[in-house]
């Protein structure tokens, strides 16, 4: 089982932006391979303060995980869990500052020291549209991305401005001492290499679009708004880079007769005042097909029935909400005569006088046992 993100960086859920910066930047240097060469241990330390900082310090992300915790990033993952090292110095590395001579460290991937540095390409952003059915059950979806790939026959140089560093490193005499400074190589952007050959179908980067079709599996019980993060599907980095990652927004189809909230789903049954006194059965609308409920005789308009694990399954795993049907008894607004006949003599009968019982709640008491 995954540690709780706050525990590992070692703060409380109340913590500000800037001391869970703090805290990580503390957990990082700690644990920092540079520190601990060949220590396993202390490389995962490394790796999961890194992933809980890039959850916990993203509003979004770090509200989806209080709501949901790591179940939020299962299926496809949210933007949490998996980090290599690459992407720890691609997104975090200004956070170590000159520690470690500049960002990066020795012996994983070439970073630090006399190292090349290793850049991430631009993500993509794509939108999805669910059905209410495929929000309630999971689905795999396969999109056709048109994303930038690095083009056969292209070839780099190492840069002559950062020997390939893809960082410039600064020595300024100061009144407090040496101090020294690192910055991105404006002339190869940091990547540490710089075109020197290419097609022509290749741009001024050695990159050509191209379009692919990626699969997504999106889990059971998202909702609109969420984000899923699909990575290394997003446009490549020249060189020797690392792919940008493929965020996907999810959007939601209007269902014809169910209503979401949260997990659970509404429905409106509308019957007769006839079906109402003598009682029926009438197939209604769940996700996955037609269920039949029984209306039993003497029903009341404002009745609700819960059926039970026929809601959303939740995103956390923990089984599936209900669906609510609210049964609506429809007054005819137009009568024939010997129907209006009828009712005329019903009128003033003992037997149609309203007589609610102690266990008919009132409207404010099904609203409040609805959100409860």
């Amino acid at each position: 089982m995954k540690e709780d993100y706050y525990e590992v960086l070692g703060i409380s859920k109340s913590a500000s932006a800037a001391e869970i910066k703090k805290a990580y930047r503390k957990k990082a240097l700690q644990y920092h391979p540079d520190k601990n060469p060949g220590d396993a241990k202390a490389e995962e330390m490394f790796k999961k303060s890194a992933e809980a900082y890039e959850v916990l310090s993203d509003p979004n992300k770090k509200a989806k995980y209080d709501q949901f915790g790591h179940a939020a990033f299962e299926g496809g993952g949210f933007g949490g869990g998996g980090m290599n090292m690459d992407d720890i110095f691609s997104q975090f590395g200004d956070i170590f500052g000159s520690a470690f001579g500049g960002g990066g460290f020795s012996g994983f991937g070439g970073f630090g020291g006399g190292g090349q540095r290793r850049v991430k390409g631009s993500n993509l952003r794509i939108r999805v549209k669910l059905t209410l059915d495929e929000i309630a059950n999971g689905v795999e979806k396969k999109v056709k991305v048109r994303r930038k790939i690095q083009a056969e026959g292209v070839t780099y140089k190492t840069c002559t401005t950062c020997n390939g560093r893809g960082q410039v490193t600064k020595i300024q005499n100061t009144i407090l001492g040496r101090m020294q400074t690192a910055a991105t190589c404006s002339t190869c952007g940091g990547n540490g290499q710089i075109l020197d050959g290419r097609p022509g179908d290749a741009d001024a980067q050695g990159l050509k679009i191209s379009e692919e079709t990626v699969s997504i599996n999106i889990p059971a019980g998202v909702e609109e708004g969420m984000q899923l993060k699909v990575p290394g599907k997003g446009n490549d980095a020249p060189g020797n880079g690392i792919p940008g990652d493929l965020l996907v927004a999810i959007e939601t189809q209007e269902h014809e007769t169910l209503k979401r909230e949260g997990d659970n789903l509404h429905y409106d049954l509308y019957i007769s005042i006839t079906d109402a006194i003598l009682g029926t059965s009438k197939e209604i609308d769940a996700v996955g097909g037609k269920v039949r409920i029984k209306l039993e005789p003497g029903i009341q308009s404002g009745k609700i029935l819960r059926l039970r694990g026929k809601g959303i399954s939740s995103l956390n795993g923990y089984g599936s909400g209900d669906l609510l049907v609210h049964v609506n008894v429809w007054t005819p607004k137009e009568l024939n005569k010997e129907q209006r006949d009828f009712f005329e003599r019903m009128q003033g009968n003992e037997n149609f006088e309203p007589k609610p019982e102690k266990s008919d709640k009132s409207f404010f008491e099904k609203v409040k046992d609805m959100f409860s």
